[in-house]
Parts: C-alpha cells; sequence; structure tokens
C-alpha cells in the first residue's frame, strides 16, 4: 500500500490496538481510539469504566516509550484483509495547545468525545515508521 492509501484505510477505521513493553519487558495490548495528525497519533484516557486510573499503558509507556500501534480489517472474504502498523514514540502531552488540539481531533472523529470529552491524560504517538498490508 503506498501512503494515501494508508492514511485513507487508518482514516476509515475506529479502533486500533496499542502495544506496549513495561519496564519488566512483557508486552501489554489495548484497544485505543485515536485521531492523527500530520505525523503523530493521539489517543486519551476517556471516562470508560476502568478499574483504576493508574493505567498499565501509562506506566509503560513512562518505562518505554517505543510503541507499536496496530489498525487492521478482518472480512471472512480474505481478499479485504488488511493491516497498518505504526511504530514510534509515546509521550503524555504536556502543552495545554497540544493537549486541545489532540482532543479536537478526537472529537471530530468521535461523536462520544463531543458529548464528553476525555479527561486524560492525552498521548501522542511521534510516528517514526509505517508499514502496511492489503489482501487486494
Amino acid at each position: 500500500m503506498d501512503s494515501a492509501e494508508i492514511r485513507h484505510r487508518m482514516e476509515g477505521a475506529r479502533v486500533a490496538r496499542l502495544a506496549t513493553v513495561g519496564g519488566d519487558g512483557r508486552p501489554h495490548v489495548v484497544p485505543i481510539s485515536f485521531a492523527v495528525g500530520g505525523e503523530v497519533l493521539y489517543f486519551a484516557v476517556d471516562a470508560k469504566p476502568k478499574r483504576t486510573t493508574n493505567l498499565k499503558r501509562l506506566r509503560n509507556i513512562a518505562a518505554n516509550s517505543a510503541v507499536s500501534i496496530l489498525v487492521d480489517h478482518y472480512d471472512d472474504d480474505w481478499h479485504k484483509l488488511w493491516w497498518v502498523r505504526l511504530d514510534g514514540h509515546a509521550r503524555v502531552v504536556t502543552e495545554k495547545v497540544e493537549v486541545e488540539h489532540a482532543l479536537q481531533l478526537l472529537a471530530e472523529r468521535y461523536a462520544q468525545y463531543r458529548v464528553t470529552p476525555p479527561a486524560g491524560p492525552v498521548v501522542a504517538v511521534d510516528i517514526q515508521g509505517v508499514i502496511g498490508w492489503a489482501a487486494s
């Protein structure tokens, strides 16, 4: 896939999977809602029920900022299968202007975030590599 096709498929996807690695070297994968602005992917900790606010994904990013994000599509018609993987370094966003930008991008993609904006924190993944595959 070329970069335009990758961007098109990502824009249509509603969920991705974030892979982090903790200080103990163990992988951790969770689904995320996301938005991309330029060469940065954003996600935020939102109001969906969670057992704790001390999330493993955030602890892992603090210990090791290298992450991968997988966006994919499955179909019983295997000619329609595709995936895109983004590799980069994650950081918790602290600058107010960037937080507001990320929240705006997320609200444009998800009606739920227009009703209940994520309380945060907001995480930015500075994209360093992109690879994709499609069956057709």
